[in-house]
């Protein structure tokens, strides 16, 4: 298994997602409320808004997996990012980029996965608001119009956050 390809503007990525200064940072209620939103309208039991750093994909909040963070090379989210459009993987253990991924053979046993790209004010994509399922199923217009709204939730909450901290720190 190897892990996506690097975005062409990787550099510039990265560097936004440093200043948001975002990684690492406590739970917050507002993207705790977007997961739950998630796993509660479409169904589904794991929502994750996450963030693509170099080496790992860190979660800002998640519904449904005991995990603060994966590797890089095993995130679907790092596929996410390569494009505007959101990612649906049906079931994962027939898609020739994950079936052989350590969280598709074994725990968690993702099969399903929808995710679509979230971008910082400048952009750049740096992270995913995604669902999962440990079962094959097919994403409905509905469902992907709810997840595509929401990831534009998602993107006003980690711009409002820099620009808050911007203005009261000087971050």
């Amino acid at each position: 298994m190897s892990g996506a390809p690097l975005p062409e503007d990787e550099a510039e990525r990265l560097q936004s997602l440093r200043d948001l200064k975002i990684l690492d940072t406590a739970t917050d209620e507002r993207f705790e409320r977007i997961t739950r939103i998630v796993c509660s309208v479409i169904d589904i039991p794991v929502a994750a808004a996450s963030l693509v750093g170099k080496n790992r994909q860190w979660f800002k909040s998640i519904q449904g997996l005991p995990v603060t963070e994966t590797s890089r090379d095993a995130a679907f989210c790092g596929y996410t990012i390569l494009s505007d459009q959101p990612l649906i993987v049906p079931d994962a253990t027939c898609d020739s980029r994950f079936y052989d991924n350590p969280i598709v053979t074994g725990n968690p046993h993702i099969r399903f996965y929808a995710g679509f790209p979230v971008k910082a004010s400048q952009g750049q994509k740096i992270g995913t608001l995604c669902a999962i399922d440990m079962k094959p199923r097919q994403s409905n217009d509905k469902q992907t119009a709810i997840l595509s709204d929401l990831r534009f939730v998602a993107k006003s909450e980690l711009n409002a956050e820099n620009t808050i901290c911007l203005a009261l720190a000087g971050c």
